[in-house]
């Protein structure tokens, strides 16, 4: 069977590192994108490599859409050179930052910037590559507990991440002709370093959050890259238009 290969967008650092070496275990290939931290991005790479699959590291801001087009160029030749191949199997849109600014004092260049990255950025990146997406592909967005139960300080950002849930019925409805499932991961808090590793590294944050949680602890970047790596599995094939949150059931 030819190898899969798989698009993770901001796979230098957090989940998004952990959902490529996941899906690395499971023997697919890995194009990561990075924002600034290249060396991270490398490092990931070697990791990868190690597993015995191939990987490469592209530059990406996914709030810049004026780069989209040389970005799907170069995406073109590396699956020429490093697969031999024209086409992917899998888009993960992961990158992005967060932000905490209550709804009345949220500016407008904050809003923006939350639109860039969180809707635009994945709407746009992911039309520009559906040509060299594999007929039968998958595509899994990203989106977040918060668009179902609201904390004060999130407005802006998860109002994008409940836009992406209404995206991805629709690209499930319109690609499904060419055999794309589009599905939408919700994870809860998770220990990483988003958010400047609040989560993480607050330990009174850490515990309100477990109280709150059915399984009594904060998720860990690993509940989330097993649960990206199973939703692009063949086993859930047809799975569809779905949203899934991997949450741990908190705030039942």
């Amino acid at each position: 069977m030819t190898q899969r290969i798989a698009i993770v967008t901001g796979g230098s650092r957090g989940l998004g590192k952990n959902a490529a070496l996941k899906l690395a275990e499971r023997g697919t290939g890995i194009i990561l994108t990075y924002n600034s931290q290249r060396q991270e991005a490398e490092k990931v790479v070697s990791e990868i490599e190690l597993k015995g699959v191939k990987a490469v590291a592209l530059q990406l801001n996914v709030a810049e859409s004026n780069t989209f087009a040389d970005f799907v160029k170069e995406v073109k030749a590396q699956l020429k050179d490093v697969w031999q191949r024209d086409s992917f199997d899998y888009l993960l849109n992961n990158a992005g930052t967060g932000i905490d600014v209550l709804f009345a004092e949220t500016s407008e260049a904050q809003f923006d910037e939350m639109m860039r990255i969180h809707l635009k950025g994945p709407f746009f990146l992911t039309q520009q590559l559906l040509p060299l997406m594999k007929n039968g592909g998958r595509i899994l967005n990203v989106s977040s507990g918060l668009a179902r139960f609201a904390l004060p300080g999130k407005a802006a950002y998860a109002m994008m991440k409940g836009a992406m849930e209404v995206l991805t019925r629709y690209q499930a409805k319109e690609l499904g002709e060419r055999g794309i499932s589009v599905n939408i991961i919700a994870p809860g808090a998770i220990e990483t370093d988003f958010g400047g590793g609040v989560v993480r590294d607050n330990e009174q944050m850490n515990r309100a959050i477990a109280s709150q949680t059915a399984l009594g602890r904060v998720g860990l970047p690993d509940d989330i890259g097993d649960a990206i790596a199973a939703l692009l599995s063949d086993e859930l094939r047809w799975m569809n238009a779905q949203r899934i949150e991997v949450s741990g059931g908190m705030f039942l």
